[in-house]
């Protein structure tokens, strides 16, 4: 008898079959996945379906267009002009669900530019699609890959190229051989690797529909613990996916029910940094990086690296920070303890689900982020870009003598405001919700106060106090931390666009003071000095950095259901009761750290 197919880099840890309690189990966790709603109904994706096959026709007429400008008179290469249009990510996994974005690369023949893609496709987007179904159309041409962004009939897409050395494109094209990357640029290989991770991985695993299921299941719980977001720190969507084909393979006739326990087991007990590996990392006919700890001294840094099966393999977890390490694994070990006691009956899956408390019993401290702008447009490459440095502030953090731990969540909180005047401009750069706007454009009763970050908060056990709002007392050597404000005068109503990252301190046993100026300097500082935004954006955003204490979070971070957390009677004193003085181990900052921060402010 032929011997089955190995999957993995090590052999199986468990070949049993499954029980019968162990297929019922998996019954009931897809019966409490259609519950949770991360199934799509056949109708949407007949749609997605539909918006794609307009993209490839859309994607035909693109690479027409460039070969009739660039060789008119070559009737042959204008006649078999063609691209390609290839999905990734969730989609691709088969894992998507209600609202999902469609990640999708197109690929082009060799005479097609990075160039002429975002000269010709947005235009052919919103031209030969259906009247109005192209909107929110954003180009990115200086993304670490660069990328079109846009809705498609309430559908978002995120649209990727690269060309391949070929003059034509076959229609059954596959992108699985490794010389298709010859002659590519780093932001081209990039793209190209998007889709053929996400094959290798599907071929990588025993049992395709187990997989599928599983990954659902481990992508609702990354969701709703707030483990899920690449850029902050967490996994993406491909590395959890890495993560469960792994299990996949060390259980290769496991129910879905087996793999989600033993997903826990399994990643709550992993040795880091020893790297997850789906197959051997292959050497290529490429002068390109391949992951290498022992020839590449970044590598080694890695706290959690998770490697992709295509050639070249890169860590897909390179994000991770100290910090978010800590979380990922007390998230696992939750999620253990639950399965264990989902498997023997004990507890509903419903309750692996559940939602974080980063919010409501996370932290007594916060650090928010606000990027701020007065254009929507700008707004859209602003916030993204700050977002894309908050990990950096977290790293910052992390390295403060006072804090165990920072932790940042997933996610931003965009709000719209409308403000009168300058002075009500800035106080929305400085977090101020008084003029936040709701869905109905009309103002929202939503008005927490936020205590500014000062180069020292004093005494953070024992800060005062006034109606229930941390006041920090004013100084006249106290830094601006805001960016600089409009200079315009507003005349009538202006829209405030702001995205929010939040930032939950953990601090060490006994820490007493924080002075976070020289992180906040340095992460404003990091920000302003962007090209882009000496060039184009100064005048019009901001950025601002908070502290905002547990009791004073905006009320719109918390679900109805969510119990806001009080402040505390007492809370002027220390323990014991004894009120303790405010603390003079920090004096206020000098000119000189006064002269670095406004250089930071732009």
């Amino acid at each position: 008898m032929a011997s089955e197919q190995a999957f993995g880099v090590t052999p199986p840890i468990s070949i049993v079959l499954p029980t019968e309690a162990e297929k019922q189990a998996t019954l009931a966790l897809i019966d409490e996945l259609k519950a949770q709603k991360t199934f799509e109904s056949p109708a949407e994706t007949t749609k997605r379906k539909g918006v794609l096959d307009s993209i490839q026709i859309i994607c035909d007429e693109f690479v027409r267009r460039v070969a009739q400008e660039k060789e008119p008179g070559n009737d042959v290469l204008i006649r078999n002009a063609r691209g390609r249009v290839f999905t990734y990510g969730s989609f691709r996994l088969g894992v998507y669900g209600p609202g999902s974005d469609i990640d999708t690369l197109i690929v082009a023949p060799k005479y097609v530019t990075r160039e002429d893609y975002f000269k010709h496709f947005p235009g052919l987007l919103v031209d030969m699609s259906p009247e109005g179904a192209i909107t929110d159309l954003a180009v990115v041409t200086d993304a670490f890959v660069p990328i079109i962004k846009f809705e498609y009939s309430g559908i978002s897409i995120d649209l990727i190229f690269s060309r391949i050395i070929q003059k034509q494109i076959p229609p059954d094209l596959s992108l699985k051989d490794s010389s298709l990357l010859r002659g590519l640029d780093e932001a081209e290989l990039r793209s190209l690797n998007g889709t053929r991770v996400t094959d290798e991985i599907l071929a990588l695993v025993p049992e395709q529909r187990n997989f599928k299921l599983a990954l659902r299941a481990i992508k609702l719980w990354a969701q709703r613990r707030a483990v899920y977001a690449n850029i902050m720190g967490f996994p993406g969507g491909v590395a959890w996916a890495m993560l469960v084909a792994r299990v996949c393979q060390l259980y290769p006739k496991a129910e879905t029910s087996v793999i989600v326990n033993k997903f826990f087991l399994v990643m709550s007990q992993w040795r880091w940094p020893q790297p997850v590996l789906l197959k051997s990392i292959e050497s290529g006919p490429l002068p390109v990086r391949v992951w290498n700890p022992k020839v590449y001294k970044g590598d080694s840094f890695h706290l959690m690296p998770i490697i992709t099966p295509a050639y070249p393999s890169m860590c897909a977890t390179f994000n991770i920070t100290r910090s978010t390490m800590t979380i990922i694994n007390r998230e696992l070990k939750r999620g253990l303890e639950l399965s264990e006691a989902i498997m023997l009956g004990k507890r509903p899956w419903r309750d692996l689900f559940g939602k974080h408390v980063f919010f409501t019993a996370g932290y007594k401290y916060y650090i928010s982020v606000i990027s701020a702008s007065t254009s929507k447009e700008n707004h859209k490459i602003w916030s993204g870009y700050v977002e894309s440095k908050v990990r950096m502030l977290v790293q910052k953090l992390e390295q403060h003598s006072s804090i165990a731990l920072a932790h940042p969540f997933n996610k931003g909180y965009e709000r719209r405001h409308r403000c009168k005047n300058d002075q009500e401009i800035v106080k929305v750069q400085d977090g101020c919700l008084d003029f936040l706007v709701n869905e109905s454009s009309e103002p929202a009763d939503i008005k927490p106060e936020l205590a500014d970050i000062k180069p020292k908060l004093a005494d953070i056990k024992s800060e005062p106090v006034q109606d229930g709002v941390v006041k920090p007392e004013p100084t006249d050597d106290v830094v601006d931390l805001k960016s600089q404000p409009v200079e315009n005068a507003v005349s009538s109503l202006t829209e405030v666009f702001t995205t929010t990252h939040y930032i939950g301190l953990e601090l060490h046993i006994g820490a007493k003071s924080l002075d976070l100026s020289y992180e906040v300097d340095e992460f404003k500082s990091l920000c302003t000095q962007w090209q882009k935004y000496k060039d184009d954006l100064k005048d019009s955003v901001s950025i601002g950095v908070q502290h905002v204490r547990n009791f004073n979070l905006p009320d719109d971070v918390f679900e109805a259901n969510e119990k806001k957390p009080q402040k505390k009677s007492g809370a002027k004193g220390a323990a014991n009761g004894k009120k303790r003085p405010p603390s003079e181990e920090h004096p206020p900052p000098t000119a000189k750290r006064q002269q670095t921060s406004v250089a930071a402010a732009g």
